[in-house]
């Protein structure tokens, strides 16, 4: 049998081992996508079999609910800080890890550990430590003389929001950290100690060839933090459960609150619609931005 005819027979039996995979994905992502398109033009309660077509009714309610103009605010400002804070935490630390000598593998360790926790177990962490009454950051304020910074950290609308972005960088930080990490070992040492016999001290070895050389995983990371950003649910749901009020409201948390706890299916469809868009949209710019440094780099 000749090549072409052996190429012939494996394609008669490509499909069938591709099947099964479309069939699972169809079913899991193809189907329930198509179908959230439609429930996004309905008024469904998410129970009842009746469904009602309203046409574009919840987009036009989306567009002017100040509710939603809230948690869009409050989900940009996460989206923001969040991938600012985290990229340059985890920056610091990967570089930190890369010239520590001793006990390199237990201290990466521990930077990386609270990425192995759930959102919730995290949530529950830190709504202890933050508690106005026997939290540790009030008690340590109020042994060493600072009570008069204490505060509701959770409670106070003012505090709230910054409460949670801090936490969330706790716990994100390691793995950003990891491909941080990677990145730095690429770069070869010889670069850095040719710029150091010229005269370049620490921060300008960085500046110039280390950040440079790392523009592959800052792009990467970048990108995972903004998109982790604009669909945070689980610390919200567990330190302060949108509030105090609206105030830690975002548009994953309001979409959870419509669709199950105000049986609004329809309208937390589109809210789920919106979101898909702004965040595909963001994800764009971002590549295209980042992309394009990569290759000046």
């Amino acid at each position: 049998m000749n090549a072409s005819a052996k190429k012939k027979k494996w394609s008669d039996y490509v499909f069938w081992f591709i099947l099964p995979a479309l069939v699972v994905y169809t079913a899991f992502v193809i189907v329930p996508t198509l179908s959230s398109v439609y429930l996004s033009f309905t008024s469904w309660d998410g129970i009842s079999t009746k469904i009602n077509y309203i046409g574009f009714d919840n987009f036009i309610e989306i567009v002017k609910s100040p509710r939603v103009h809230n948690a869009l605010k409050n989900t940009l400002i996460f989206a923001i800080v969040l991938v600012l804070l985290e990229n340059i935490v985890a920056l610091g630390l990967a570089v930190l890890m890369d010239n520590v000598r001793w006990f390199r593998n237990f201290f990466r360790s521990i930077f990386y550990f609270p990425v192995l926790m759930s959102g919730i177990i995290m949530g529950f962490i830190w709504m202890i430590i933050l508690n106005y009454n026997f939290g540790v950051i009030n008690q340590l304020l109020e042994m060493t003389g600072l009570g008069f910074l204490k505060a509701d950290w959770l409670g106070d609308p003012d505090y709230a929001l910054i409460s949670i972005i801090l936490s969330t960088v706790w716990k994100a930080a390691g793995y950003y950290m990891v491909i941080y990490l990677a990145g730095l070992q690429g770069i070869p040492q010889e670069l850095n100690e040719a710029a150091s016999i010229d005269g370049a001290n620490r921060w300008q070895q960085f500046r110039h060839i280390t950040f440079p050389l790392l523009a592959g995983a800052t792009t990467v990371c970048i990108m995972l933090s903004m998109i982790g950003s604009l669909k945070i649910f689980d610390q919200i749901a567990v330190m302060t459960d949108g509030g105090p009020g609206f105030a830690t409201e975002t548009l994953t948390y309001i979409i959870y609150k419509v669709g199950f706890g105000e049986l609004r299916q329809g309208f937390g469809t589109a809210l789920a619609i919106v979101l898909f868009l702004l965040t595909l949209l963001i994800s764009l710019i971002q590549m295209k931005v980042l992309r394009k440094r990569e290759v000046q780099m």
